[in-house]
């Protein structure tokens, strides 16, 4: 009987495999960036040599922070990533504030602007020699969003066959990329490998691995939905180090293929490295890298959609997002509520003029908030040595991440003091929300009547309920 218990309980249920996991990380990581923007490490290198090296680097400072990360996710098994574990070591508050830039601010900006790339290189056949409509292109993006929307709210297990899916055809493309490079190679075409203008200044160094970890962004994702990973002590490691390591590799050796053929001047004068390298290599079938390019962008708004949706989940269940946001669809058990507030935020960015900037703006706060989470490896290492770990990481390496993440989150800071500024502001918004919405508990009773309501309204309208069981209903 307590098994049919157990078995009727509404609550996220763990249906994702090894595989599943593994292209949840890769589908993540590789979005648009190592199509089309490769030439911002180029930017801030100078050399060809030296950027190889910083997409080299950036790779394994990732795989650190993901070997850490592997810790932390068997030893604390909550969905949400470094927001549970912020909130298990240093409190509400701290936790809170990574909530909110995360949710507010950085998930829907990327994923406006992943959609957005998406709808540009599907149109891109159309306008070969020119930028697609802009109106058309942000109507598309809704539309990628909506429909992936849809995907994430009927079932996890479409989501992740999408996401399988997406994720072969994009590395499909970066394999012929690579094919394509290897010929030039076994050809002589090496005169672009030098170290010839090779910046020294730290402050370019440091902004060059700014845009390299940006490409790498995501390798955390899978701990966003851990309660759905099936036997995560086995699994979540694996997918991790099978993820990161391949991810670099293929980064890598992709950006090899592109120094083949296209000199530095044309990289930087790019606004679609894929594109150009596909125009000189391909001829007649050019068009296909585009198409490519969208696959992989319309899975990488697949992953971000099911893991950040998991975030508002988290932080609902702790109290610090609305309730309704705690609630699973009662069929289908998929925490729509969540799956929507993020799609209509996304949504949302798409009519401001300069995503872009916004994501500059809170970037540094990114990387700064993910070396606080690496910061509770230590911490609890010193504080709760009695908790189990299946999975113990020598602290030699989370010190070194937290050095690195030092490095590369300090230095950009001082070199852009206005950008700084700017996302410190957006930070601060955090506090009068926090004061007002979770620390003030004696809210005047219309408020509570009137919050209450408007839970039960949307509980009815998509039949959603909370972490109860179905015997109970």
């Amino acid at each position: 009987m307590e098994d049919k218990k157990v078995e009727d309980e509404i609550t996220l249920k763990p249906k994702m495999s090894l595989l599943n996991g593994i292209t949840v990380i890769v589908g993540s990581i590789i979005g648009s960036g190592i199509f089309v923007s490769p030439a911002g490490v180029l930017m801030h290198t100078g050399s060809v040599n030296v950027s190889l090296i910083v997409w080299t680097v950036s790779g394994i400072f990732s795989m650190v922070g993901a070997y850490c990360y592997a810790e932390l996710g068997t030893m604390i098994r909550k969905s949400g990533a470094d927001y549970a574990y912020i909130m298990e070591t240093f409190g509400p508050f701290l936790a809170f504030v990574r909530l909110w830039i995360e949710c507010m601010i950085v998930r829907p900006c990327s994923q406006a602007i992943v959609a957005l790339t998406f709808s540009v290189y599907v149109m891109k056949p159309f306008f070969p020699e020119c930028q697609p409509p802009e109106d058309a292109a942000r109507l598309l993006a809704v539309c990628c969003i909506c429909v992936l929307t849809f995907v994430n709210c009927y079932d996890v297990k479409w989501a992740t066959r999408v996401q399988d899916v997406f994720t072969y055809a994009k590395l499909l493309a970066l394999f012929i990329i690579i094919a394509a490079g290897a010929y030039q190679l076994v050809n002589g075409r090496t005169e672009h490998f030098s170290f010839i203008n090779t910046k020294t200044e730290v402050t370019s160094l440091a902004l060059s691995f700014y845009s390299g970890l940006f490409a790498y962004n995501g390798w955390n994702y899978l701990n966003f939905i851990i309660e759905e990973l099936k036997d995560p002590v086995r699994n979540l490691p694996l997918a991790i180090a099978i993820s990161c390591a391949l991810v670099t590799v293929v980064y890598v050796l992709t950006n090899i293929a592109f120094y083949t053929t296209l000199s530095p001047a044309e990289v930087l004068g790019s606004e679609a490295v894929a594109v150009s390298f596909a125009g000189k290599v391909f001829g007649p079938v050019a068009w296909c890298i585009p198409v490519f390019v969208a696959l992989s962008t319309f899975g990488a708004v697949n992953g971000i959609l099911l893991t950040s949706s998991r975030l508002f989940y988290a932080g609902a269940c702790h109290g610090q997002m609305p309730e309704i946001l705690t609630m699973i669809q009662a069929q289908r058990l998929t925490p729509t509520p969540a799956v929507l507030i993020m799609a209509l935020l996304s949504m949302l960015y798409l009519t401001v003029s300069d995503i872009f900037a916004l994501i500059n703006y809170v970037g540094f706060a990114t990387w700064l908030s993910i070396g606080v989470a690496v910061l509770c490896l230590p911490w609890l290492r010193w504080k709760a040595p009695e908790l189990d770990r299946p999975i113990k990481v020598n602290l030699i390496w989370p010190i070194i991440y937290l050095l690195a993440s030092l490095f590369v989150t300090a230095v950009p800071m001082i070199a852009s003091p206005v950008e700084t500024g700017i996302g410190l502001l957006m930070i601060l918004t955090s506090v009068p929300i926090y004061l007002v919405c979770i620390l003030w508990t004696n809210k005047p009773q219309w408020f509570v009547k009137a919050t209450s309501s408007v839970t039960v309204t949307l509980q009815r309208l998509l039949v959603v309920v909370g972490k109860t069981k179905a015997a109970e209903l």
